[in-house]
This record gives structure tokens, C-alpha cells and sequence, in this order.
């Protein structure tokens, strides 16, 4: 482990470590800095904090990562739990464990497979236009906005669209689902905030209980409508293959002996409710960050802009206008675009929307390759996935921005390593939604790279706030904060192609 100090544990090593960084840069970036620092310690190593923070092991190796995902899947650390509470009530996909997350996880896997996706591209290109006019109008005015904005609404629903069939709007005006949720993310906490004031903040509860109602009282409407309008088509008609809640609705309507109509289980409701809170949350929040970095590549690197739009206009054709309905009327064109899928990974690698903490257990080690024991009772495990994606063990050049490695034959050095790459984890548990976030970046690209161009306006925005230092992280002025977001939310300028 790094240099320890029997007074202040590992503490005033990270401090060090982070005072290189800007004071908003994103924890994750401190175990790959502790890397780079010791490159002797190895992908594996313990950090104390205490009293500030739990005592963590580092897990950064495939090796490893494999053992806690997949050999042995950890369950998911408390904190994570107390944070996600208010929005999901402890019934989402995320943070259930056994027989409860395999009976929910079985009810909405066939809603987030690839070929049934392909059904609801409709929904996410009718979205993405709104998103294009809303960008038409930004271009118009040349005035500096950030694309983290756009993207969130544009995200959400898409999410909404897709999830519930249910048109939030947000991209026009305000929803009360998307406001609801908002200011509840806003209040969440991990419980442990080192000022007591917030940690303990009187208020929490009485935001938490009126933000959830609000929540809850509109997805329940959402779904009591939906199972209304079910129960009343006729088998096989259209309105079943809408939205992924008609997918397990229909699956969980009992055979119909008559056109009485039954009411929804209490329980039943209950858990959709809340696996949709969640699916709202975590899915449009990680895509909505991964689309800006994709603008940020897109306006900063020209050649894969240049290559990228050579791609769609050999799969689409060069009239734009027609670029919407083809996808609609033939979704399956959307997978034959290699290379933007390869600038897509290659976002998810150098800058991934998501980490995991996970809880030890005890008797349970990790071994590393060289056969070096871990033990992990009571520790908070860090699935630290910045750490293993620009680890130069794994990754020929890794700070460079290289979507060829996608494309290249195994043998060849630019190959990635098997288990290397994780933006949405591995195993059992991995990212339900990975499907539908590529469907979606692949449809917001093809439907904006070619029509317009982005100006990042940073220099702009330090110029206006006066900055005397400008601060970057692996040389990139847009790195992550806060949620994975790129810092300022990505300012910028749009204008048309």
C-alpha cells in the first residue's frame, strides 16, 4: 500500500496526491494518480482515511475485478444503498440482492434487449429531432450554453419515451417527474459528509417525503394507464410493444378468461414504481455526460468529426433530411457503423460515466496475478474503472484518444485486453441499460454530427470568470466532476454545418 503514517493513516498521501488537482475534479481520478505516482504498488492496494472515510481496497486489475464481479459478486456497498433510498426506496436493480434482483432483473431483461430495442427507435429519434431543433435555435443566437443542460432533458425523455411511453416534455418545459427528481438527487447524501450540518440536515426528510410523492404519484399514473389501455386491446395489437413497462405488464397479466378488468398487486406496483425512479435516474444521467464527451471529442479532435460523418453518409446518404425516417423504418442500419461505435468506446474508456463500491465479506480474499492476498472484511471495495481503463499495463498509449483499438485484430497492439474494458461493468450484475445508452448515442450522433458543429467554450467562460490559473487532468481541460459530467457542464457554441 502507499507510504503510511500511523497519525494520519493515508491522509495526508491523497492529500497530496489531489492538491495537483483542480478542487472539483472527480474522486475517481485519485487511485489512477496513486498509480502513476508508485507504479511499484500495483492495480491493487489499501488506502486508510479514517476518521474522514471508510478503509478501502483499490481494485484495478482484471484479475481481480473478475473475482468480486463474477467469480464472487460482492454485494453493493451500504453508502450506495443510503444514497439511492430516497429515490428508489431500496427496490431497484442497483442495490437488491438474491432471489429479489433475479426475479426483477428476469422481469425487465427482455424490455432492455437489443432486438426489442430496435421496436422503440421510433420514440428515440422522434427525442433526438426535438434536441436538433433545439440546437437549430442555439445556432441562430451564437450565444454560449452548456450541452450538459440539453443533454440531461434530452436523456430523460428519451428514458421517459422509451421506459414508460410517456412523453415527459422536458426538452419544451418543465415536467413534474424530472423536477421531482431532480431536487431528490440534489438532497441525496452518502452518509458520511464530514459537515455535520449537512450530514444531519433537519430538512432532508421533509424534501425526501415530498419529492418522492411527487415521483410516485406520477410513474403510478403512468402505469395504471398503460395496464388500463392493455387490458382493454385486443391480443397482438399494437399498443403492447410501446414502451418496456407494456413488455412486463403484459408479462405479468394473468391469461384473460373475460374483459373484467384486475387490478395491479399493491407489491407489484410498488417495485415497478421504483425500478423506474431508478431507470430514470442512473440511465439518463451516465448517457447525458458520455453524449457531452462525445461533443467534446467530436469538436476538439477533427479528423475522427471528418471520419464519422463519412461513415453516416455512406450508410444514410448525404440528404439529412431523410436520415430520421430511415432510421425509424430501418433501425437495423444503426448497426452498421463500426466506426462510431468505436468513438463511442472510446469515450466510455478515457472518460467512464461510473465506478462501484462494493462491501467485503469475511473469509473473502482477492488474489492478485502475482498471487499476493487481499483480504476484504468491512472494507468499502473500489471498482475503480478510470484506473484499470488508462492503465498502461492494458491499454498501448491510454491517454490518447485512439478509436482504431476497436477495430483492430486480436494480436494486434492496440487490442484491448479482455476485461480491461468496463464502463458498464461485467457479470451477472452489469448495467441492465448498456442496449439502449449505445442505441441511443449512436441514434443522437448520426442524427447531429453531420448537421452541426460544436465550439467548446472554455476560454470564454475562464475569461468571463476572470480565471488566473487554468487547470486541466491528463492534459484535458474538460475532465470529470462531480457525476462524471465534464467540468463547467461542457460550455460551448454550436453552429450549423
Amino acid at each position: 500500500m502507499p507510504p503510511w503514517n500511523p497519525i494520519t493513516g493515508h491522509l495526508y498521501f491523497c492529500y497530496k496526491i489531489t492538491a495537483r488537482l483542480p478542487k472539483d475534479a472527480h474522486p475517481n481520478y485519485l487511485p489512477h494518480l496513486v498509480r502513476r505516482e508508485l507504479p511499484e504498488l500495483g492495480p491493487n492496494f489499501y488506502l486508510d482515511t479514517w476518521p474522514f472515510g471508510p478503509q478501502i481496497l483499490v481494485v484495478a486489475s482484471t484479475k481481480t475485478l473478475y473475482q468480486i464481479s463474477q467469480e464472487h459478486s460482492l454485494p453493493k456497498h451500504p453508502g450506495l444503498r443510503y444514497f439511492l433510498y430516497p429515490i428508489a426506496e431500496g427496490l431497484d436493480l442497483v442495490t437488491m440482492e438474491g432471489h429479489l434482483w433475479k426475479t426483477w432483473r428476469s422481469r425487465f431483461n427482455p424490455g432492455f434487449s437489443a432486438s426489442y430495442l430496435m421496436t422503440l427507435a421510433r420514440g428515440i429519434v422522434d427525442e433526438t429531432e426535438q434536441f436538433c431543433r433545439r440546437l437549430q435555435e442555439l445556432a441562430e443566437g451564437q450565444k454560449l450554453f452548456r450541452m450538459k443542460d440539453l443533454t440531461d432533458n434530452l436523456t430523460v425523455d428519451i428514458i421517459g419515451r422509451v421506459v414508460m411511453n410517456a412523453q415527459l416534455g422536458s426538452q419544451v418545459h418543465r415536467n413534474p417527474l424530472v423536477d421531482g427528481l431532480r431536487m431528490q438527487v440534489k438532497w441525496c447524501t452518502f452518509g458520511a459528509d464530514n459537515n455535520p450540518f449537512k450530514r444531519y440536515n433537519p430538512l432532508r426528510p421533509l424534501v425526501h417525503w415530498y419529492n418522492s410523492r411527487r415521483m410516485n404519484n406520477y410513474v403510478t399514473r403512468v402505469i395504471e394507464s398503460r395496464f388500463a389501455e392493455l387490458m382493454s386491446a385486443d391480443c397482438g395489437s399494437e399498443i403492447a410493444n410501446n414502451s418496456i413497462i407494456d413488455l412486463v405488464l403484459t408479462a405479468y397479466l394473468p391469461a384473460k378468461a373475460s374483459k373484467d378488468l384486475p387490478q395491479l398487486d399493491t407489491t407489484f406496483k410498488r417495485f415497478t414504481v421504483n425500478q423506474i425512479k431508478l431507470f430514470l435516474f442512473s440511465g439518463h444521467d451516465t448517457t447525458s455526460s458520455t453524449v457531452c464527451y462525445i461533443f467534446y471529442i467530436l469538436a476538439t479532435k477533427l479528423r475522427v468529426s471528418a471520419q464519422i460523418r463519412a461513415e453516416h453518409d455512406a450508410v444514410f446518404g448525404k440528404n439529412l433530411s431523410r436520415t430520421a425516417s430511415l432510421i425509424t423504418a430501418t433501425p437495423h442500419l444503426l448497426n452498421q457503423l463500426p466506426y462510431t461505435v468505436a468513438v463511442i468506446k472510446e469515450v466510455l474508456r478515457m472518460f467512464p460515466a461510473v465506478s462501484g463500491t462494493r462491501i467485503g465479506e469475511p473469509g473473502f480474499e482477492v488474489v492478485d496475478e502475482a498471487g499476493q492476498h487481499f483480504p476484504t472484511q468491512d472494507l468499502l471495495i473500489w471498482d475503480v474503472v478510470q484506473g484499470i481503463q488508462r492503465d498502461p499495463i492494458y491499454w498501448k498509449n491510454p491517454d490518447e484518444f485512439i478509436p482504431e483499438r476497436w477495430l483492430v485484430a486480436p494480436g494486434h497492439p492496440l487490442h484491448p485486453v479482455k476485461g480491461a474494458y468496463r464502463p458498464f461493468s461485467h457479470g451477472p450484475r452489469n448495467c441492465i441499460g448498456q442496449e439502449l445508452a449505445m442505441m441511443e448515442m449512436k441514434v443522437i450522433l448520426v442524427l447531429t454530427a453531420r448537421q452541426f458543429d460544436v465550439v467548446i467554450g472554455y476560454t470564454d467562460l475562464d475569461e468571463a470568470k476572470k480565471k488566473k490559473e487554468i487547470r486541466t487532468v491528463n492534459g484535458e481541460r474538460g475532465y470529470q466532476v462531480q457525476r462524471a459530467q465534464p467540468q463547467g457542464d461542457l460550455p460551448c457554441y454550436v453552429t450549423k454545418s
